[in-house]
């Protein structure tokens, strides 16, 4: 059900720093038509943990209705609260989204039998299947392959989001999993490794900006050709490079109002992209021949 290009969505706001829910479905549209495989909602690029729950959930309706079945909706419903995350997944599934995704419980540092627990409780409160998020770098935790494994074992928990960066873990978790189990990239730098060694996709930050060549990209990986993969990976290298310079999303929704997608605007604590990233990603947007988007 899953694989290939699948943006990690911005949530664009308004100069006033409301959600601009019209641009939003305007945005999703694109992507779609654009050659995206999937789309994720309100996932750490999408600023949840900034949106109210009214805002989150408005968020993942919205999705859900503008993708009208064209491509798979994983609604981020993750939370370090195990009822709030339970109460995520079942709003996302009451309104229609295919999958969720689950990030591993930020700054309460539960241990491995404590994430397995979290996870079974999700698990257990919807009929959703689950992509889990191991991303240490945000959560502090790192689930063990060991751990992943056994919630493998239960049959809504069908793959990983892996944004480690270590490309070890793709064949470690293949050799315990199998190849059934979903492995999607966290980190379009190393996709294309990622998908070499056993990899179905990438959940792209880099995809809100460049959709039609990220899709080519994974396109060409699902095909084999790697060497057509490495040469749009070449193509791309600088915008994975810049979309992580500064933290995420301010980047990407930069690059975004430089091509009529979104405002730069982000909510606090997070700043917008500063004037030295500002000229780099300029640069690296005319280098790609990224034209400016009529949304419509």
């Amino acid at each position: 059900m899953l694989k290939g290009s699948i943006p990690a969505l911005i949530t664009p706001f308004t100069d006033e720093g409301e959600v601009d829910y019209d641009g939003f479905q305007k945005f999703v549209d694109w992507q779609v038509k654009q050659g995206s495989h999937g789309l994720v909602p309100v996932g750490t690029t999408g600023e949840s943990p900034t949106l109210s729950h009214e805002e989150h959930r408005k968020v993942v309706e919205l999705c859900v209705d503008t993708a009208a079945g064209r491509v798979p909706v994983v609604a981020g419903t993750g939370s370090n609260n195990t009822r709030e995350a339970i109460s995520l997944i079942q709003h996302a599934e009451s309104v229609g989204a295919d999958a969720a995704l689950v990030v591993t419980p930020y700054y309460n540092k539960p241990s491995q039998a404590g994430l397995y627990a979290h996870f079974k409780a999700v698990h257990d409160a919807s009929n959703l299947p689950i992509v889990i998020y191991n991303i240490p770098g945000r959560s502090v935790v790192d689930m063990e392959t060991a751990t992943m494994a056994e919630l493998f074992e239960l049959p809504r928990i069908i793959g990983v989001k892996d944004a480690t960066g270590d490309l070890d873990r793709v064949a470690s978790q293949r050799g315990a999993m199998g190849p059934d189990f979903l492995q999607l990239s966290g980190e379009d730098a190393t996709a294309l490794g990622f998908t070499a060694m056993g990899g179905h996709g990438c959940i792209s930050v880099s995809a809100n900006v460049a959709p039609k060549l990220c899709s080519e990209f994974q396109e060409a990986c699902m095909a084999g050709d790697f060497k057509r993969a490495l040469d749009l990976q070449d193509r791309l290298l600088a915008l994975h490079r810049c979309m992580f310079m500064e933290p995420s999303p301010a980047p990407a929704k930069f690059a975004g109002s430089l091509i009529g997608i979104c405002s730069d605007h982000v909510r606090l604590p997070l700043l917008s992209a500063s004037n030295p990233l500002r000229s780099i990603i300029a640069s690296t947007i005319n280098d790609l021949g990224l034209d400016p988007v009529d949304l419509g």
